[in-house]
This record gives C-alpha cells, sequence and structure tokens, in this order.
C-alpha cells in the first residue's frame, strides 16, 4: 500500500510539473502573440525656470530644469491610442516661449502629423486618444484627433468644461473643445478590454489625472506616469508641486500607484524626466 500511494504522489507532482511548464510556455506564446507596441514622440521642451514650484517647501529653491514632454501611440491588434497630446503646435517653427509669470519657457521641434508618418500613420488611424490631464503641456495637439474617441475621466471633463474654469483659464477647454466623440469613465478602464491597456485613475494632480498601465511584446509591464511624478526625487520624497489640485488625493493617489507597481513588477517611466524620455525607443527604432 506504501509503494502505491509513493507511486501515486510521483506520478500526481509530474503531472503538475508538467501543467505548469505548460501553462508558462502558454503564457509566453500568447505574450509573443499579442503584438502591442510603444512609440515614443517628442512633444516639446519644457525648461522650468522656477523649481521651487515642484515642492510644497522651498527644497529646490533658486533651481532651474530643463523637462521632456513626450506623447505617445500605443499600438494594439484592436486599434491605437494616443497618449497625451505634448506642449501647443503653435510653438512648431517659433522661438522659445516664456510664460507671463517667467516659471516655464516652452518650445516644439516638430508637428504631430509629421511624426505619424514615420510609423506610417495619420490621423485616421488613432481610434484613442487619453491626456493623462488637460494641462497645457499635455493636451497641445489634441484638436488635431478629433475624429478619435477622447477617453476622459468624468471629474476632469466637469472640471476642464465648467465655467469657472472657463473664466480663470479657457484655453484649458479650448485645446480639447475639438474633441466632439467623448467616453467618460470613473476609475479604471480597460482599453481593449484584454488587460494590456489600462487606464488607471489616480487623481490628485487635477481632478481628473490618470496614468498609463501597458503590457508590452517587448519592454513587459510599463507605467506612463503623466504628472503624478515629474523628478525622480519627487517619487522618492513624495513630493508634490504647489499647483496640485488636492495634495491629500494626490498622496493617496502615490501609495496606490507604488502598490500597482510592485504588484506587476513594472517598470516605471517619469513622463517629463528626461532620462526616462531618453530610455525609450523612437519611432524609426521599431521600424528595424
Amino acid at each position: 500500500m506504501k509503494r502505491y500511494f509513493l507511486l501515486l504522489m510521483i506520478l500526481v507532482t509530474a503531472f503538475s510539473c508538467k501543467e505548469e511548464k505548460k501553462e508558462a510556455v502558454d503564457k509566453v506564446v500568447a505574450k509573443a502573440k499579442s503584438g502591442i507596441k510603444l512609440y515614443t514622440f517628442d512633444g516639446g521642451t519644457v525648461m522650468v525656470n522656477d523649481l521651487e514650484l515642484f515642492s510644497q517647501d522651498t527644497t529646490y529653491h533658486g533651481q532651474s530644469k530643463e523637462f521632456a514632454d513626450p506623447f505617445y501611440v500605443i499600438s494594439h491588434p484592436k486599434g491605437n491610442l494616443m497618449w497625451d497630446a505634448g506642449l501647443p503646435e503653435m510653438l512648431v517653427g517659433q522661438d522659445p516661449y516664456t510664460t507671463p509669470n517667467g516659471a516655464f519657457t516652452v518650445s516644439r521641434k516638430d508637428s504631430v502629423i509629421n511624426q505619424l508618418k514615420k510609423i506610417g500613420m495619420t490621423f485616421d488611424d488613432i481610434d484613442f486618444i487619453a491626456l493623462s490631464h488637460t494641462h497645457f503641456d499635455h493636451s497641445g495637439h489634441a484638436n488635431a484627433l478629433k475624429n478619435s474617441t477622447w477617453l476622459v475621466q468624468e471629474a476632469e471633463y466637469d472640471f476642464v468644461a465648467s465655467e469657472a474654469t472657463a473664466v480663470s483659464n479657457p484655453e484649458l477647454y479650448n485645446a480639447v473643445r475639438d474633441l466632439q466623440n467623448i467616453k467618460k469613465i470613473n476609475g479604471d478602464y480597460d482599453v481593449f478590454g484584454d488587460g494590456n491597456v489600462v487606464i488607471k485613475a489616480m487623481p490628485g494632480h487635477t481632478p481628473g489625472h490618470q496614468v498609463l498601465f501597458l503590457d508590452l511584446d517587448e519592454n513587459g509591464p510599463t507605467l506612463l506616469t503623466g504628472d503624478l511624478y515629474h523628478l525622480y526625487e519627487n517619487r522618492e520624497h513624495k513630493r508634490v508641486p504647489v499647483f496640485n489640485f488636492d495634495l491629500s488625493k494626490t498622496l493617496a493617489s502615490m501609495e496606490a500607484f507604488e502598490a500597482f507597481a510592485k504588484e506587476k513588477e513594472a517598470k516605471v517611466y517619469l513622463q517629463h524626466q528626461k532620462e526616462d524620455f531618453n530610455k525609450m525607443p523612437k519611432a524609426p527604432e521599431f521600424l528595424k
């Protein structure tokens, strides 16, 4: 009886190992066939002349820093998503512009249509557009995607389309007013329904700020932070810009973000951090 039981346990163990190996192989095969790619583009440059704005204290007093300002196209077998929209295209071909308060100097070298050509796309190929939030450095060419469906947190839409914003900063809404195909969402949203391209609600910087999770063929689990973090130091020390909409919600989003990043073992890219922008393969590299 003991020999029979031992033999049975060996067979069960062997079968379980075989099934686990098969499951692992199946996952690898499925991953290889997902066909999801991320294309990174240059949406301009932001020279921050007063970095002290990016902390609640005087940590960055007297400092300045150059920010990248990318936008992205995610190519999925079921469609294409543009994430963020860089600085206003009116800056293309112009000298750098400094804001009236002197805090920022901005510039942009190339248009969205010219950059889309590098991956063989036009505006009509972009099925969805999602902005991490509606600040001017993330909505610059949004109106050019007027035939795309805008995926926006309802709280963000209500904020940017409100009478208060129309009075205080009308250009926020003007940058997105041509987007008429609107899908308002509340919380996390799985864009293509397979868990590989997921918008994650992370409010605080603005009322409906969001980040993007991707499970890519070439890079694995990946997170684009929007403006949850601008600097490596802000991520490390949980520093919050003085102009954020809600401090407590920002800190709560930071906690939720880090827990999710750990769970997914994701690579995190801070969108405004030049070093992270430089790490991302650009369009011509993807086409080799």
